[in-house]
């Protein structure tokens, strides 16, 4: 079962969305780590309303017509490629919306019924993914970094990089380790490395019913271990409402070295399929 009481992660990035001006101080945490977790949100229609107040919501193909998706196991999408959500099984480290030409940037989840046992939570951030690669792998960087890394999506995807390198010297990430990537004959070699060092800053985050946390889907990871019973979320994926202002992507700090955010050099000149 979860924890009885918050984790330490979670109260270090709380905000109180009962409180005044919660857009504002919601936009200045996710300017900052890109990452916000939340209480009091017990109710559905609770989760609407804020979603509505940070966000233009994207549908999905499994959202209900308000936008919101009930992630719970549905009895029927067990071993079904890209449903592993709406079953019990573990729920591997990934961004949201990879198959798109652009991911949605940021993305909701907040816990409805808890499990009986397992459905945590995990949570990583892809900065410190990037920054732990570039300090000893920077052969992985490059080749993750490629223009065409990657095809995400089953059968016509999109052909991106796992860090996408932007003009104004930020990354952003877009992450499968499943069977909805196919990665290039250069850069499959590194997957080891890369699996190594999400696991390494992996992060528990036990929810209880009513909590929940709102991510920037092109910087963190999100995961969930296996679960029995009848847990029930809700997810919300969409791009900022005026008034939220992000960064557009991250950066790694300049105590990496002065071209830490300059986009490699590509392996052999540019992988090309």
């Amino acid at each position: 079962m979860p924890s009885s009481s918050p984790s330490a992660f979670f109260l270090d990035h709380l905000v109180d969305p009962r409180r005044p001006a919660v857009r504002a101080r919601i936009s200045i945490r996710l300017a900052a780590e890109g990452l916000v977790t939340m209480d009091g949100l017990e109710r559905r229609e609770q989760v609407l309303g804020l979603v509505r107040v940070l966000m233009k919501v994207n549908r999905h193909r499994d959202s209900d017509p308000d936008g919101l998706t009930v992630i719970r196991d549905t009895g029927r999408h067990h071993d079904k490629p890209g449903f592993v959500g709406l079953a019990s099984g573990e729920l591997l480290p990934h961004t949201d919306g990879t198959a798109l030409p652009v991911p949605p940037r940021l993305m909701l989840l907040a816990l409805a019924r808890a499990a009986d046992s397992g459905g945590v939570c995990v949570l990583v951030d892809g900065r410190a993914v990037y920054r732990d690669l570039l300090a000893g792998h920077r052969d992985a960087v490059e080749a993750l970094s490629e223009g065409r890394a990657g095809l995400f999506g089953n059968g016509s995807g999109t052909f991106a990089p796992v860090f996408a390198h932007m003009s104004d010297g930020s990354i952003r990430v877009r992450m499968r380790l499943d069977e909805l990537v196919r990665m290039h004959p250069l850069a499959e070699p590194h997957l080891p490395v890369l699996r190594t060092a999400i696991d390494r800053h992996r992060v528990a985050l036990p929810l209880r019913a009513g909590q929940a946390y709102l991510l920037d889907n092109h910087r963190w990871l999100h995961a969930r271990t296996a679960f029995t019973g009848g847990r029930v979320a809700h997810r919300a994926l969409g791009d900022p409402q005026v008034g939220l202002t992000l960064p557009t992507g991250f950066t790694v700090g300049s105590e990496l070295g002065a071209d830490a955010t300059a986009a490699p050099a590509l392996v052999g000149g540019g992988a090309r399929r």
